[in-house]
């Protein structure tokens, strides 16, 4: 393997291993988090199973950690470190399915884009579900994108059962994939995920069509359709806050959405574009769904967590880029340089600065909630550049490392860019520009 290989491998495994020790972990106080291990650990002392909102499926999967937690430590310190075991578990997954379809080159880059380049770090930190639904979903349409249809659609069932609403993202997939193959066939994979839901419902709340949502209201603020009840949201204002509100939109947290693979850039993987094809049809199935739900935003939580799988179709798009920084014009070679450099800030935001500072927004039962969808002020992106907050040694090292992965990922942008604009100086001017190189 050359020497420039084992340094990329090395950055994507340096990064993980961040993401263990030094990013703080926790399965919530008060947020869902804490909700599916209470739901967890009554399940498995032999409880009756809990009516929680939230599926059990993801947190029966981390079961192993809880019962190492009885042997050492306890249960909730190692289900707090779920999300990243599952994190990393998915990467191994996704590159022995792509190795022998993918350029080696875009494989390592996107592995090392989900760990510093992606919203993935913020959601190491909880116990949240929306983790195991994403790379769940990442590894079925990895194997679906290379032909391993089973193990793709017995993946993506099983996490889009853990998140029903991401029912419709399924949909979507097997809707393109059925165009693809002229098999109707593959529609079953959406008609089992829905048998799989309803048997969970009506095992833990009694009925098939008891989601527990039903009577499931939330405070009223200002905003006029808050609190509910489910899908009562005008499409309109849930498209445009979903994709461009500051503290929320897709634009921000995942500016690699904005790139396309077109059939050059994948000239050498089929696999490479299909996978991402696949990707944003399962967005655009997310986007659909979410827009219309009363809490498109998540709740009190950083960014856009219900839309935690863009990031794969963004890291992917900004990974297919990068290899070929001399086939793009100077305008769009500019804009590749802001994408990976933002997709860098959502990383270190974060891991590292998450809500610090935005408590204001959940004041007098969270009537000035909206200050942190809609105002850039109050955004989480932007917020650590007005109130500043203080940085430990370990945060000082994910955004050292961060710092590191950006340099390394925009260099060959900056010498191209370089290299262009010496080439439309004229020659005294090339010549004190000459050996300019970052």
């Amino acid at each position: 393997m050359p020497a420039r290989d084992h340094w990329e491998w090395a950055l994507v495994d340096v990064g993980i291993v961040l993401l263990f020790v030094v990013v703080p972990h926790w399965v919530g106080s008060g947020y869902d988090g804490e909700a599916r291990f209470q739901a967890l650990t009554e399940l498995l002392e032999r409880r009756p199973l809990s009516p929680i909102l939230y599926s059990l499926v993801g947190p029966l999967f981390s079961t192993p950690l809880y019962y190492l937690g009885t042997l050492a430590f306890n249960p909730a310190w190692w289900c707090s470190l779920y999300n990243t075991v599952v994190l990393t578990g998915g990467l191994i997954t996704v590159v022995w399915l792509l190795r022998r379809h993918f350029d080696p080159r875009v494989l390592r880059t996107f592995c090392l884009l989900m760990v510093a380049g992606s919203m993935f770090p913020n959601q190491v930190r909880n116990y949240f579900g929306e983790m195991f639904t994403a790379i769940l979903v990442c590894i079925g349409i990895a194997a679906l994108s290379v032909g391993r249809p089973a193990l793709g659609w017995t993946a993506m069932i099983i996490g889009v059962v853990n998140l029903p609403a991401t029912l419709v993202g399924l949909f979507f997939v097997a809707v393109r994939h059925v165009r693809g193959t002229r098999r109707l066939r593959h529609l079953s994979a959406v008609v089992a995920a829905v048998v799989l839901i309803m048997l969970e419902w009506w095992l833990r709340r009694g009925s098939p069509f008891a989601s527990g949502y039903e009577h499931f209201v939330f405070s009223r603020t200002v905003m006029p359709y808050s609190g509910g009840p489910g899908f009562n949201y005008p499409i309109l204002f849930g498209l445009l806050s979903v994709l461009f509100s500051f503290g929320k939109g897709l634009l921000f947290f995942a500016p690699g959405l904005m790139l396309p693979i077109t059939k050059d850039d994948a000239a050498g993987s089929r696999a490479q574009r299909e996978m991402w094809a696949y990707s944003l049809w399962f967005v655009a199935g997310l986007i659909v769904i979410y827009s219309k739900w009363w809490s498109w935003y998540g709740g009190w939580a950083w960014g856009p967590r219900f839309f935690l799988f863009a990031s794969v179709p963004a890291s992917l798009a900004i990974a297919v880029k990068l290899q070929r920084p001399g086939s793009l014009r100077t305008p769009a070679l500019v804009g590749l340089i802001a994408i990976v450099t933002l997709s860098v800030w959502v990383a270190i935001n974060g891991a590292v600065f998450d809500k610090n500072n935005l408590r204001a927004c959940t004041d007098n039962a969270w009537a000035l909630e909206a200050l942190c969808w809609y105002t850039p002020e109050f955004s989480v992106l932007w917020r650590p550049f007005i109130e500043r907050s203080p940085i430990s040694f370990e945060h000082g090292l994910f955004i050292g490392y961060c710092t590191i992965a950006w340099m390394y990922l925009v260099a060959p942008l900056l010498n191209e860019l370089a290299a262009r604009v010496k080439s439309g100086l004229g020659p005294v001017a090339r010549q004190e520009l000459k050996g300019l190189r970052f």
